[in-house]
């Protein structure tokens, strides 16, 4: 599965993801909207459909959306008009320093190894997260998320997994 990230030029290149996924070349980043592959699947909070396994049909690539989570409402308009799938990723908790064990705000790296968990391609998925110190822990922290959501048939059985985990989660509380 071949993988991008739209570069927003918003992080701490210490910090980001996508770029020390690009560096060690695992990655490809686009700087324009234009460099977007056209049959990718872009990755992106604000999707109307929740990635599922039926959308490996469609594709080969993953773009994720590489910007600041303070800023993604600035980037709303850009997204909406853009040509491609569009998904959003399910339940997930964090396990990146910045937001470790919050729900849903994952790093680049984090969603590129969901996406690829879900579409059936555990080991690449894996391999991405070997390059972090935290990276095993966010595949141990979801795993049962993941196989979960990996065995879901389509986008609809994704969200309803879901919401049975964000159910227990509440019950916990």
């Amino acid at each position: 599965m071949q993988l991008y990230a739209y570069d927003a030029g918003q992080c701490d290149p210490k910090k980001c993801t996508a770029k020390k996924l690009a560096r060690a070349g695992v990655i490809k980043l686009v700087k324009t909207l234009r460099d977007i592959p056209y049959k990718t699947i872009l990755l992106a909070p604000t999707a109307e459909k929740a990635l599922s396994l039926a959308d490996r049909k469609y594709t080969n690539s993953i773009t994720v959306f590489d910007c600041s989570w303070h800023e993604i409402a600035d980037f709303e308009d850009i997204l909406r008009k853009l040509k491609v799938k569009k998904r959003a990723l399910p339940y997930l908790i964090a396990a990146n320093p910045v937001n470790y064990g919050k729900p849903f705000i994952l790093s680049s790296a984090e969603a590129f190894a969901t996406a690829l968990f879900i579409l059936g391609e555990q080991e690449q998925s894996e391999r991405i997260m070997c390059k972090f110190k935290w990276g095993t822990e966010f595949l141990r922290l979801n795993n049962e998320r993941l196989r979960a959501y990996a065995r879901a048939k389509d986008s609809s059985e994704v969200v309803e997994i879901q919401r049975r985990f964000m159910d227990n989660m509440k019950k916990a509380k």
